[in-house]
């Protein structure tokens, strides 16, 4: 994947850190879940989540993203195992995630889960002020004039 592409994938992806997830042929819809991202990690993000979430089983599953101000989307292929890591749990929780698990993170029904980032697709939106021009007095937009897109190791 293109580093530009890349970058602005989690550059935007930090600012509006929510996913849509689903386990790999999974009978039910996917659901939104807040990403604790780590700088250093572009390989996985992490969730916290109850045990008995639909995701918490684990295994092959699939995000989707579209951050705020609809600049990028995404579709991310992973696998879902549980982190055992205290050190990454400790550095990860927060009073954001606490209003979730008021019971706080020692409660045995929280855990956190890893996303394994195995590879992705990611489409940005950057038009210009001619491209939005276009867009809004209704001209012809052409595909190399609506922003760049990108598939591979995310």
């Amino acid at each position: 994947m293109d580093s530009d592409v890349r970058e602005t994938f989690w550059k935007a992806f930090a600012a509006s850190p929510f996913i849509m997830m689903q386990l790999e042929g999974a009978r039910h819809h996917a659901e939104p879940m807040t990403a604790q991202l780590d700088k250093s990690a572009h390989h996985a993000i992490w969730f916290f989540c109850k045990r008995d979430n639909r995701i918490a089983s684990g295994g092959k599953a699939v995000g989707q993203v579209m951050t705020k101000g609809h600049d990028v989307f995404a579709c991310i292929d992973g696998t879902l195992v549980e982190e055992t890591d205290a050190g990454l749990r400790n550095q990860h929780w927060s009073n954001a995630v606490e209003a979730w698990f008021p019971d706080g993170k020692s409660d045995p029904s929280v855990m956190m889960l890893r996303f394994d980032i195995a590879d992705g697709e990611v489409w940005t939106s950057d038009m210009g002020l001619k491209g939005a021009y276009k867009l809004v007095s209704g001209k012809k937009i052409h595909p190399d004039e609506a922003g760049e897109h990108a598939v591979g190791p995310v």
